[in-house]
């Protein structure tokens, strides 16, 4: 019998989380002699009540688990903390507001028997802001650059992937993981299933620009150097114009008598090319810092507690 691990990070989802494992109950029901399966729950320092939730769910059935994080790590590194306790064959990600459609797990394993090492989902229509649906456009553009990801895949929140891609994405012990990255750096044997997204059962998302921000710059700096190659070609580019630029005005000078006049249009100049020097000393920086924190080994977790059963 193979068995099926449900990663879910928990974040604000104290009203949805019981109806997410109850639906997950029901599911799994429908092939029972076939599957066994965990789900792995982590709070990840929600302000909500949803820990005490998880706890009453782990007393009610013994194959939940909790895991209890000290300090709010993102939702990336909770999902790396679950991975660090599963034991199925196959590992399940999937929200906890309940907008993963459940009735199309099987759609997707149905991928993984086929031979595909990931399965996730393609939303035909992403139930979010305007501004998330823009965000996860730029996200999915530069996974295409920088990570050479084929336009026809898109990682989701409700996927599949087999155990030994978990294995090897834990090989990462570095903070700020990308899970994009560290799947797709993996595998590109990858298959997607198109499906309706839902609406949450209760709530609203608490994936802040901040965060969002935040889980970009993983993933634009910890897997590829070519930002720092752009920044090598746009100062060449600079440099190149700067002197055509000066050459042409010599030859006028010169030759024609004519002088280039007028404060305004310097500072802008010189406005424009600092600007464009900050930032990139600025992506240098970022790339410096977090090897920094890197070679200081800070943590991508730090597990405070594991329930299982209703046992510490």
């Amino acid at each position: 019998m193979k068995m099926l691990s449900f990663v879910i990070p928990c974040y604000g989802s104290e009203l949805t989380i019981k109806s997410v494992i109850s639906e997950i109950n029901s599911v799994m029901a429908l092939k029972s002699e076939m599957y066994s399966y965990e789900v792995i729950c982590i709070n990840d320092c929600s302000p909500d009540d949803v820990l005490p939730v998880l706890k009453d769910l782990a007393a009610e059935q013994s194959n939940v688990i909790v895991v209890d994080l000290a300090r709010n790590s993102g939702k990336h590194a909770a999902v790396m903390a679950g991975y660090s306790l599963v034991s199925g064959d196959y590992i399940v990600n999937l929200d906890d507001d309940g907008q993963c459609p459940m009735d199309k797990l099987w759609d997707l394993m149905d991928k993984l028997d086929s031979g595909f090492d990931i399965a996730t989902a393609r939303y035909n229509l992403k139930k979010q802001s305007a501004f998330k649906n823009f965000g996860s456009r730029l996200n999915n553009f530069m996974s295409r650059v920088m990570l050479g990801k084929p336009k026809n895949v898109r990682f989701e929140n409700f996927s599949i992937v087999r155990r030994f891609i978990v294995d090897e994405v834990l090989k990462y012990k570095n903070p700020y993981p990308y899970l994009e990255g560290l799947l797709f750096r993996t595998t590109h044997n990858i298959a997607s299933v198109e499906m309706d997204e839902r609406d949450r059962f209760a709530g609203t998302g608490g994936f802040t620009f901040k965060k969002s921000l935040s889980l970009w710059l993983n993933g634009f700096t910890a897997f590829s150097i070519k930002p720092l190659r752009l920044a090598t070609v746009m100062g060449s580019l600079m440099a190149v114009f700067g002197f055509v630029a000066a050459f042409i005005i010599v030859l006028r000078n010169l030759f024609f008598g004519i002088a280039i006049v007028g404060w305004a249009s310097t500072i802008v100049t010189i406005l424009f090319f600092n600007g464009i020097t900050l930032t990139l000393v600025g992506l240098a920086g970022e790339y410096i810092g977090r090897i920094y924190i890197s070679i200081n080994n800070s943590p991508q977790y730090v597990i405070r507690e594991v329930i299982k059963g209703g046992k510490d």
